[in-house]
């Protein structure tokens, strides 16, 4: 390690707790994808109960990032790292422990929380540690680490599945986890800010309700119905709750979420952009998963290698994202990014059951190279709408509404994806003249993203081969809608980048924007 002076060991240790801290977090994120399926089958989990295992996760890391940012800078962030850190390792265990969907979606929700305190704290930890002429490097080693940890996620996390159950993925957390306490814990200085805000409770609460009522009234209108009592209170208190929340954080002299920063156009052009480009890309590594081993039958060792053309281009090409929107300014390499992105989703919803791979490698790479190069300018973008001095806020804000993005991603998408495909499979097992009782059993199950072979051991093999092929289908019907809207809101995201995001070039440095970036 070229660091300096000689205190030069303990930088080192600081830095590579960081990066467990890190990479577990986004390792976490990539490979829980690849197992859904088995976890589909081994714990009876439908696709609303999938939406809601990546979900939990998400949602709750979403409501409570702002939150602990906040926290660490009152109370101390090495305080904060710890207790999340050890929380995350612990709800890791939980994780792989479940042996029920319900038991899952709650162990997940808690690593959710847990890395909420942990991912804020470390940025400034390494900012603390480093002097000035040796942060930058250090930051670029520990943003490297979430490339890295994209490109592994799939692949490993498919062998995992396949050599020690879908138990495992959550397993290995732990002794990365451990071994990050216990270094953190010897070599990392507790500090403060002097200036820490103080924590808009009421905010918090509201912005929680919102995300949790308008998150479930989506993913479970599946299973009641749009028209269920139940949906439409849930939706409606979303509203409630959104009206509330601005009204709250208008009034308040330190609100959570500053509305003000989206009077500027380059702040709120480049918060849009990070809650679109999340929306697809959350959703698509859902889709991914379940069509390489649902439809194709490939293995979840296969799905990884399958998913190689997107994760690899996203780690090839990020690293430079950042010097173009220094040297050239954020709008272009914006437009150029969601462009691709928006493109290659909607070249991936035109793809079937036997599409040839070539195909989808092509559609995977120009996919990943959009997304790689929209990440690092956009948070540039807002970073430097909003000046140095408000940089960290800045960051925070976007980093959230990627998270937000995701999870609306997985439940807008995947209840798109579902109800699409119960929609086509009963029309073509009706066209099949199937007995309403048995062809209403039929999609019933394939709602949870599978057919039941004790179903389908039922039927005459002539029937058996007509329910499989109605399934691929409908599938790709659900497919096809849904990344399809994916690609267009992209698209949009896109047109808004060009129109709204300013060519100034930004004050703050490509590293810090790229570390910013770094986030599950």
């Amino acid at each position: 390690m070229p660091f300096a002076g000689p205190d030069r060991r303990k930088k080192v240790l600081v830095l590579l707790a960081m990066c467990f801290a890190l990479f577990m977090a986004m390792l976490d994120n990539t490979v829980v994808n690849v197992a859904l399926p088995t976890i589909s089958r081994e714990l009876g989990a439908g696709v609303s109960g999938l939406q809601w295992i990546v979900d939990s996760y998400v949602l709750a890391f979403a409501t409570l990032l702002l939150t602990g940012g906040i926290l660490g800078d009152r109370y101390g962030r090495k305080r904060l790292f710890l207790a999340g850190l050890i929380g995350f390792t612990i709800a890791s265990l939980l994780c792989g422990l479940a042996d029920s969907t319900g038991q899952l979606i709650v162990a997940r929700a808690f690593q959710g929380i847990s890395a909420a305190m942990v991912m804020p704290g470390t940025l400034s930890i390494l900012t603390v540690t480093f002097p000035i002429e040796e942060r930058a490097q250090a930051i670029g080693i520990w943003a490297g680490v979430s490339g890295l940890a994209l490109a592994l996620g799939p692949t490993l996390g498919g062998w995992l599945v396949e050599t020690a159950g879908w138990q495992s993925v959550f397993f290995l957390n732990v002794p990365i986890g451990v071994i990050g306490a216990i270094v953190a814990f010897r070599v990392v200085d507790e500090s403060r800010s002097p200036r820490a805000r103080t924590l808009d409770v009421p905010g918090l609460v509201l912005g929680t309700g919102l995300l949790t009522t308008l998150t479930y009234g989506l993913i479970e209108a599946n299973s009641y119905g749009w028209t269920d009592p139940l949906i439409i209170g849930c939706l409606a208190a979303a509203l409630w709750f959104l009206v509330t929340f601005l009204l709250r954080e208008r009034s308040t002299p330190e609100p959570l979420l500053p509305l003000n920063l989206f009077a500027i156009p380059t702040f709120a052009a480049g918060t849009l952009v990070a809650l679109t480009i999340s929306f697809a890309m959350f959703g698509t590594f859902f889709f991914a998963s379940l069509y390489f081993q649902v439809i194709r039958g490939y293995s979840a060792f296969s799905a990884g290698l399958h998913l190689l053309p997107l994760t690899a281009m996203i780690t090839l090409v990020a690293p430079n994202a950042g010097r173009y929107a220094q040297k050239y300014g954020p709008r272009w390499p914006l437009t150029f990014g969601l462009s691709m992105a928006g493109s290659g989703l909607i070249l991936l919803s035109r793809a079937n059951a036997g599409t040839p791979y070539p195909f989808l490698a092509v559609a995977l790479m120009i996919m990943g190279i959009g997304m790689a190069s929209t990440m690092t300018p956009m948070t540039a973008a807002v970073m430097g709408a909003v000046g140095p001095e408000r940089a960290g806020l800045g960051a925070a804000t976007t980093n959230t509404a990627r998270e937000v993005g995701g999870t609306l991603g997985i439940a807008v998408l995947g209840t798109l994806l579902t109800s699409k495909l119960r929609a086509t499979m009963g029309h073509l097992l009706a066209a099949a003249g199937l007995a309403p009782a048995t062809r209403d059993a039929l999609v019933a199950t394939a709602g949870h993203g599978r057919l039941d072979p004790r179903a389908l051991g039922s039927l005459a093999p002539e029937q058996a081969a007509t329910v499989n092929h109605a399934f691929q289908v409908a599938f790709m019907d659900g497919w096809h809608l849904a990344l399809l809207l994916a690609g267009l809101c992209v698209l949009v995201a896109a047109f808004m980048a060009n129109r709204f995001v300013g060519e100034a070039r930004s004050r703050v440095p490509a590293v810090q924007a790229e570390a910013a970036t770094a986030r599950p």
